[in-house]
């Protein structure tokens, strides 16, 4: 059999494209990558350009191309929403309604024009198309590409076409559903509405409200039970839909949910208070709880060993590590792009297995190669741009780069890092990233502030060798996606001197907790990533290099972009931001720039208006 499958997300946020050959992963990559629009909700022309050039293929070799999301089933939810609610949710539904009328409920047709429009075939050439579920595509990015062969699953987002919250049975090659809960009792929409009421962006600032949680207290949990959700032992709940707007409305949040906490919602961009801290930190306790209880009701009802999860709120990875350390589940397992992204490769996965009843191979780690799925460069390549640029740089040999960057980092240089195949997902894991020495307590603060461009609270995590994780971090597995939290082991804390109970909110900031304190939160607790050889074996060799000279094998990494950027993809776009930041030093591929040797930089105007706050 040779069959290509191609799957698509699109038209919400984070579209995507994603090819299976014969079931195994050739390429996925997120459109905001190619556009350097944020979250772009676009056909992914771009991405499924870049996928069929991986494989050497044109779309007409493509057996299907299967869409991630049911449009009619979504469609009919809208239509049941407002006729429950109305005539409250009229301006909402004038809204939306001329969008849906348009260009939603024809989408099998807008699909078919888009990808005549980049393949040139005409419509009866174009690969058939299909459509699965929302949460089936969750489930299936989850399942068919984790180490288990048989596993319990749960998805947890905003909402699919009906479902905010699923449960599947993965055994073998076959997904069979077993209970849901529907729209609008979410919790991915209970927490978008708290980073709304906080100030931040409902789909792309929830992880700020996760990173801002430990600097409050939960005064709020109680007031949030009483109110807002009815939680079951089971960890099933209900909204009291009274509080919120999201049904109704344009908003998240409503005057009734103003009026119980007190005030308006928190104007983006003003000044953080401990009221947000502690509104953070409640609502973070909340959504662990329910975490906790859905997974031993899972557990409890399929008897299964070890789960699976995707949808938005599987990327809470505080709620992650303590459903690892208190959770009923042997171990846990998360697909890296957890989010819509992801359900451009569940689908493909869907039509593959459940379709095409292909059977499934369990990899020892997962499927998904470290989720290295995106473009490279070859480094004959980047030289020629480089050259026909005329800008300096110094090609070394693996060996000799490893020992020079090294050198640079541990010299409190910040170092932008770009090698190999782009990740697919929201976090970068070594090949498109900025590196920093995690033993420098200003490193925190120097990256957020002079490199990011962003808020000063926002935490970086450790990238460290895989097999050095249990000496620095109460952690006995791999967390190769970033999407783990655990604490620093106590003999690498330091007593937090000049911390008193009146140093509250932010300023707990600047008092060093650890041996590590650039990437050690203010409750002792890191974002782990582990470095393997087998799926990224010069990130590994640099870790090692920098062990070899400090006796630390554990380095900062956060994504080699700035605030409201897509992640880089390719040379130009990592020169673009070396270039605009307070960043040292570039590695692209063989290839090391200094700064302090670059010809004068020249920008248009502002660049930071270029790029919408995230």
């Amino acid at each position: 059999m040779n069959s290509y499958i191609l799957g698509l997300s699109a038209y919400y946020h984070d579209s995507a494209a994603a090819l299976l050959h014969n079931g195994r992963i050739v390429a996925a990559a997120q459109e905001e990558r190619f556009t350097r629009k944020k979250h772009d909700p676009a056909f992914p022309a771009h991405a499924i350009r870049y996928c069929l050039e991986a494989a050497g293929i044109s779309l007409q070799a493509v057996s299907q191309v299967v869409f991630y999301d049911k449009p009619l089933l979504k469609f009919e939810r809208l239509l049941e929403t407002y006729l429950h609610y109305a005539p409250r949710g009229f301006r909402s539904f004038v809204t939306a309604m001329p969008v849906w009328l348009k260009d939603k409920l024809f989408l099998k047709q807008t699909l078919q024009t888009e990808l005549a429009a980049l393949s040139g075939l005409k419509a009866k050439a174009l690969p058939p198309l299909l459509f699965t579920e929302h949460h089936q595509a969750h489930a299936a990015s989850a399942f068919y590409p984790s180490p288990f062969a048989k596993t319990a699953v749960l998805c947890l987002d905003g909402v699919g076409e009906w479902a905010t919250t699923s449960v599947w049975q993965g055994d073998g090659n076959r997904l069979t559903p077993l209970w849901q809960m529907d729209f609008p009792h979410s919790l991915g929409l209970l927490y978008s509405a708290f980073t709304y009421y906080a100030g931040f962006k409902v789909n792309s600032g929830e992880y700020k409200l996760m990173g801002l949680a430990p600097y409050g207290e939960p005064r709020y949990v109680e007031l949030i039970l009483d109110k807002l959700v009815d939680l079951r032992a089971d960890g099933t709940f209900r909204l009291n839909m009274a509080h919120f707007g999201y049904a109704t409305g344009l908003t998240m949040t409503n005057r009734r949910f103003a009026e119980l906490f007190g005030a308006p919602p928190r104007q983006p961009e003003s000044r953080l208070t401990q009221r947000e801290m502690d509104i953070a930190r409640s609502i973070q306790a909340v959504t662990e709880a329910i975490v906790l209880r859905l997974a031993r009701t899972v557990q409890r009802e399929t008897g299964n060993d070890h789960l699976c999860l995707a949808g938005g709120v599987a990327l809470n990875c505080v709620a992650n590590g303590r459903l690892l350390r208190e959770g009923p589940f042997r171990d846990i397992w998360i697909q890296p792009a957890a989010g819509d992204a992801g359900g451009a490769l569940g689908a493909a996965l869907a039509i593959w297995h459940e379709y095409h009843n292909q059977p499934r191979q369990v990899e020892p780690e997962d499927s998904m190669q470290g989720a290295y799925l995106g473009p490279a460069f070859p480094p004959d390549t980047i030289r020629q741009w480089l050259d026909g640029q005329h800008l300096p740089y110094t090609a070394l040999d693996d060996k000799a780069l490893m020992e020079q960057v090294a050198a640079i980092l541990a010299d409190g240089k910040v170092v932008g890092w770009f090698q190999g195949r782009m990740e697919f997902g929201p976090r970068a894991l070594g090949a498109r990233s900025i590196l920093g020495d995690a033993r420098n307590p200003a490193m925190q603060s120097v990256m957020n502030l002079k490199i990011k461009y962003r808020e000063s609270f926002r935490p970086f995590a450790p990238a460290v060798k895989y097999d050095k994780v249990g000496e620095w971090f109460q952690h006995g597995r791999n967390s190769p996606y970033m999407l783990m939290v655990a604490e620093v082991l106590e003999k690498r804390r330091i007593a937090a001197h000049g911390e008193t109970p009146a140093l509250t909110g932010l300023d707990r900031l600047k008092v060093p907790r650890s041996h590590i304190p650039a990437v050690t939160h203010v409750d002792y607790s890191a974002r782990l990533q582990t470095v393997h050889p087998t799926t990224n074996p010069r990130f590994y060799q640099l870790l090692d290099a920098f062990e070899q000279l400090t006796g630390c094998p554990v380095l900062v990494n956060t994504s080699f972009n700035v605030r409201g950027e897509p992640i880089v993809c390719t040379p130009q776009d990592a020169y673009r931001c070396f270039m605009r930041t307070d960043m040292d030093y570039l590695v692209l591929e063989n290839c090391l720039l200094s700064k302090q040797a670059q010809p004068e930089w020249q920008d248009s105007g502002d660049w930071r208006n270029a790029f919408t706050p995230d």
